[in-house]
């Protein structure tokens, strides 16, 4: 039987298999004994692996930590990397996100494409391709782990107890046709105490959520005499708004959220408002701090004033986003998120950044960093899976470089392959997140002969 067709059988057990999944709200929950994300992460996961077992397969549970099944018996090992958790349903839902409903071809629920839809694909998928009776020379793993929303610890913990690594594979867990290369991602905070003196005083400041979302506000308090004010008050720009209060000046900016990822989609409302001040008459430290800061980043977003305009190719420019800034009790705390090239490393942008915040009187508090992933175009695994993409849908794309990252990162030998299709609505973390039944079967089918030509 053509391995197409033994796909198609599958399908009314994937999909209800999926249904019963989705009515699992496998949010990050509190750490219990083998339950290291909570009880109904480790509920999703007990879910997935006894279908496995339903079908045949060997199971393991690596602690509550993530879970895996296997098909075929060679000494190499090809994998598909999927997450069954999910983040937090949210608001402004026309359908219960946890009900699984499916409804005009569409099955509706929190995690239905980011990431349950894919990864539960992936099994029936090794169904068939076991069904299929197709010879294949490496043993096929399919991963589910638990943690990929906040962390992808699961993943580290499976290389930090001796976790089998794959010689090639991928995650559904991104688009198509194939993402080879993902940008380093940098969080770093920054902080610097401030006097102040003068006849005008920053109070207080506030500006953005996240260091990864462009802020689409940002607002300041400043003391200073009633004459002042009202004089300040009379100042016109756009999307700011200068206000005389009881205490001196209230300032207000407005900007465009945007993702980190792409912040020149946005405007920056911290920058905006930053770039105001600096015309304003504060002195001290205050006004050194602040000058430096709208010089350095204002509201740019490729990071040439700061010195790290890196670009490439490949993946494109460097992108820089500002994304909060606190001014309380005279001490100023700021993030930025910034993404480096896939040629590019660490060393190329973080040293040149660190030494001129430092020059200029600030501390680095914190820093996160997710090394960059890139795969050549030429390479075995993105050839097959270029190869596989083509077969299936006639497309002749080109693998892509991105800003954002993927699970793909959190394990060697991995690219993100699927689940979007070009063109496709971005629909995840979204209310009403849905997968069409027919988009599912399509991965389900891509995915099949993925895990077939990595493993002939």
């Amino acid at each position: 039987m053509e391995l197409s067709e033994c796909v198609t059988r599958q399908e009314p057990a994937l999909l209800q298999c999926l249904r019963e999944n989705l009515r699992i709200p496998s949010v990050q929950g509190e750490p219990e004994e083998g339950m290291p994300y909570g009880r109904e992460v480790r509920r999703s996961l007990d879910h997935v692996l006894a279908a496995a077992e339903a079908l045949g397969f060997a199971t393991v549970n690596m602690d509550g930590q993530l879970g895996w099944c296997e098909y075929g018996s060679g000494e190499e090992m090809v994998a598909v990397l999927g997450h069954l958790d999910v983040v937090p349903a949210g608001n402004d839902w026309s359908f219960d996100p946890w009900g699984g409903e499916s409804r005009d071809g569409r099955i509706f629920g929190r995690g239905s494409m980011d990431d349950k839809g894919p990864a539960i694909a992936a099994l029936f998928a090794l169904a068939a391709l076991r069904d299929s009776g197709l010879p294949i020379r490496r043993r096929i793993r399919v991963l589910w782990g638990c943690n990929e929303e906040s962390g992808s610890a699961d993943m580290k913990y499976y290389l930090a107890h001796n976790g089998e690594i794959p010689v090639m594979g991928f995650t559904p867990d991104g688009e198509y046709p194939v993402i080879n290369g993902e940008k380093g991602i940098i969080n770093a905070t920054f902080e610097r105490e401030m006097d102040q003196v003068g006849d005008l005083r920053l109070i207080s400041l506030h500006g953005g959520t996240a260091p990864n979302v462009v802020p689409s506000s940002a607002c300041a308090k400043l003391a200073c005499s009633k004459e002042l004010a009202q004089r300040l008050a009379l100042l016109h720009a756009p999307k700011l708004r200068f206000t005389a209060t009881e205490y001196g000046l209230f300032l207000e900016a407005e900007g465009v959220n945007a993702h980190g990822s792409t912040p020149e989609l946005g405007e920056n409302a911290i920058g905006r408002l930053i770039l105001a001040l600096d015309t304003l008459p504060l002195e001290g430290q205050t006004r050194e701090a602040i000058h430096f800061l709208a010089e350095t980043l204002g509201m740019e977003t490729d990071g040439k004033s700061a010195g790290i305009a890196l670009s490439d190719a490949v993946s494109g420019g460097l992108t820089l986003n500002w994304g909060t800034l606190l001014v309380e009790n005279d001490r100023l705390q700021m993030k930025i998120n910034y993404r480096y090239p896939v040629t590019k490393s660490y060393t190329d942008c973080a040293p040149v950044l660190d030494a001129k915040f430092a020059a200029a009187g600030f501390t680095k508090a914190a820093e996160q960093h997710k090394e960059k992933l890139y795969v050549p175009e030429d390479s075995r695994l993105v050839k097959t899976l270029m190869k596989v993409y083509r077969e299936q849908t006639g497309l002749d794309d080109r693998p892509k470089s991105i800003g954002g990252g993927t699970y793909a990162k959190s394990l060697p030998n991995i690219v993100a392959f699927g689940p979007i299709f070009p063109g496709d609505e971005v629909r995840e973390h979204k209310p009403d997140e849905f997968i069409e039944v027919s988009r599912l079967m399509e991965n389900a089918q891509m995915i099949a002969a993925a895990m077939y030509e990595m493993a002939k």
